[in-house]
């Protein structure tokens, strides 16, 4: 980790957002708002939106961050001098793997947590987990090739 790259982080860290665009929009909308008891796209616009949108882009920073950590520090071999080193994949399938598994054990759970006690309907929590693992994965492939 000596040698973090911040760059594919904050470029990860775009991918919710990007993402989130196509995924809530044209692909998913009308089944997104439909799970959620039939709101509209005027009822999910954020009462503040660069506050909505700064403070979602630093959580999307922090997992970018994160995801980084994971694959750099559980990928560690020897080389031939018998040193330690870190990250020896590099590759979008690699990280991508690491990011859709961190999601479906850290983040899908928490989704479902969340969503039974805000009493939200089983496709809503689907759609939020999809949404999601996708995202870890691609945030996950980003950082690991790029390094």
């Amino acid at each position: 980790m000596e040698n973090l790259n911040f760059i594919p982080i904050l470029v990860a860290a775009l991918v919710p957002m990007v993402l989130g665009a196509i995924y809530y929009g044209p692909l998913m909308e009308k089944h997104w708002l439909d799970s959620m008891g039939g709101k509209t796209k005027e009822d999910m616009v954020p009462d503040n939106m660069p506050l909505t949108y700064g403070l979602a882009l630093l959580m999307a920073v922090i997992i970018s961050f994160f995801l980084n950590a994971i694959t750099e520090l559980t990928h560690k071999g020897v080389n031939d001098a018998g040193e330690l080193i870190y990250a020896s994949h590099h590759t979008f399938g690699h990280g991508a793997l690491h990011g859709a598994m961190t999601a479906l054990t850290i983040a899908a759970p928490v989704i479902v947590s969340l969503g039974l006690f805000q009493k939200s309907s089983g496709k809503n929590i689907l759609i939020n987990v999809v949404f999601w693992v996708v995202c870890f994965a691609i945030m996950g492939g980003i950082t690991d090739a790029w390094n």
